[in-house]
């Protein structure tokens, strides 16, 4: 009797997990007319790979920065424009400047930087978009 109980028992387990499996296969379902949709869209989620995803936050950090650098040498211009002669003026104008176009300089590097390696881990890990040899 007991081996029947357990028996029973452990079927009705097993069932309860398959029921328990999700429906969909690959994140995708069929709709109404039978065409597949994505089930990704259908709770709101992205289907963009994560690399992309990474790589598109750092080139607006960086856009971002690099206006800000823009901005800096343009307000710098206008000090130096405006300095009437005034020495302190013109030498923190032209600090600003400086600094602005440094800071320029290093924003283009990292973006050319984070470029790269980008594009060098999507390639080495995506074998279909490699470069032949």
């Amino acid at each position: 009797m007991k081996k029947w109980l357990i028996g029973i028992m452990s079927l009705v387990w097993a069932t309860s997990l398959i029921s328990l499996s999700p429906v969909t296969v690959n994140a995708q379902n069929l709709d109404v007319w039978g065409n597949t949709q994505n089930s990704y869209a259908n709770i709101g989620l992205s289907d963009t790979d994560p690399r992309d995803v990474v790589a598109n936050v750092i080139k607006v950090v960086l856009g971002f920065l690099g206006t800000i650098a823009v901005v800096l040498i343009i307000v710098a211009g206008f000090q130096w424009m405006t300095a009437a002669g005034s020495e302190d003026k013109i030498a923190k104008a032209k600090k600003i400047m400086t600094a602005a176009v440094i800071g320029l300089v290093i924003v283009l590097m990292a973006y050319a930087l984070s470029t790269f390696v980008i594009n060098a881990i999507i390639s080495a890990t995506n074998p279909s978009t490699a470069v032949p040899d």
